[in-house]
């Protein structure tokens, strides 16, 4: 049955999955999984709050996964293979698959800032790039794994 909440009625939950060389950068990211308050399983829809200093990702691309964003407070910095964008509330970016353009959102200002994020859930064919890292996610029988960027384990 389809039902309105509150965005407040899901919990708001913290922490990665990177491997322990690369979660200082996210530290202070929080996030609420709002699809999956819904069920729902085409695409993932959350709401993402970065303290000031934290990141939103390592800068990253996916082979198989679009990203959307709205920004809806603050002032992040969008950074992409093209340099730096300063974003607003009201603003909004996209990242088609397979396009190889790394990206992420950086909080270099003194407030939160909070952006919504729509993506597709292709996780057992995405691969996710790191250019910035020693570090690729991908595909695995578990479920996705991280390894070095040479394909070694971590």
């Amino acid at each position: 049955m389809a039902r309105a909440i509150a965005v407040t009625d899901v919990a708001e939950a913290g922490g990665t999955s990177y491997p322990a060389p690369f979660r200082a950068a996210v530290a202070g990211r929080t996030f609420r999984r709002l699809g999956d308050a819904f069920g729902l399983t085409q695409f993932g829809v959350n709401l993402v709050r970065l303290a000031p200093g934290a990141a939103s990702a390592l800068r990253h691309a996916h082979s198989a996964e679009d990203e959307f964003v709205l920004v809806t407070e603050g002032t992040p910095t969008l950074i992409t293979h093209d340099g730096e964008q300063a974003l607003a509330p009201g603003m909004v970016a996209g990242f088609p698959a397979g396009t190889g353009d790394a990206h992420h959102l950086v909080n270099r200002t003194e407030a939160d800032v909070v952006f919504l994020v729509v993506g597709t859930k292709a996780h057992e064919r995405d691969v996710v790039t790191y250019p910035d890292d020693d570090l690729r996610v991908e595909p695995s029988p578990g479920g996705r794994r991280f390894v070095k960027a040479d394909g070694s384990p971590w």
